[in-house]
């Protein structure tokens, strides 16, 4: 069982080439980028739990892309780069970074950075099973349960309440929401969201119609209720 995808956005070959089969090896699934265009792309496509970011990117400047992902994402994002002057890194962390490793790096040390920035945010590394009051998601198996009665979900609807349990608390955007599940193809197609999610509110809520576990936020997206 995996313990968490990680995307990696490093445009140097030797690196992609050792950090892939090194995180693999320690339980992880890595997804690569070499630009900051493709990296977000993924970042939309492919949820990772944590993303590795080198600054050095050939088309940004590694702190603008932070900018630019903490503007619709609060995945956690470890820097990994050559710059070692202690600006860099103020501003890096300034701008939404959680960590940053220099290169040369041992890669002992970058996953212990891994592992504890993911306990920070809260992500288990042992159990794929994530519970929000009585509603319990099994990443692994795909299986949920509200107050223990197992519920039934399309790949669609399980993967779009994945998404809003992986951001429990937090508005997810519409388009994140699109883009996540659907694709890059289909950030515009609002309907699409709109009609799963009515599908999940009627397999999870009491009352679909006043929903209390997926809550509207009126021309912006959604939010997974934690109370």
């Amino acid at each position: 069982m995996s313990l968490g995808r990680i995307l990696v956005i490093d445009d140097e070959p030797q690196i992609q080439r050792f950090l892939r089969p090194a995180l693999e090896a320690a339980g992880y699934e890595s997804v690569s980028a070499t630009t900051a265009r493709e990296g977000r792309q993924l970042l939309l496509a492919r949820a990772p739990d944590l993303v590795i970011l080198d600054l050095g990117l050939p088309d940004a400047d590694g702190k603008n892309v932070i900018a630019d992902i903490r503007g619709f994402s609060a995945v956690p994002i470890i820097v990994l780069s050559a710059r070692d002057r202690e600006s860099e890194k103020v501003e890096a962390l300034d701008r939404g970074a959680d960590d940053y490793v220099e290169k040369p790096f041992g890669i002992s040390e970058l996953l212990a950075r891994i592992r504890s920035v993911l306990r920070s945010r809260g992500v288990s590394e042992t159990d794929a099973r994530m519970t929000i009051g009585d509603l319990v998601v099994d990443s692994a198996t795909r299986e949920v349960s509200r107050a223990g009665t197992p519920v039934h979900l399309t790949p669609k609807e399980f993967d779009l309440l994945l998404q809003l349990v992986r951001h429990a608390g937090k508005v997810m955007t519409h388009r994140q929401l699109l883009g996540a599940v659907w694709g890059q193809a289909h950030l515009d197609d609002v309907a699409y969201l709109r009609v799963t999610i009515g599908q999940l509110r009627a397999k999870l809520e009491a009352d679909p119609a006043q929903p209390r576990l997926i809550l509207n936020e009126p021309a912006v997206g959604y939010r997974l209720a934690t109370g």
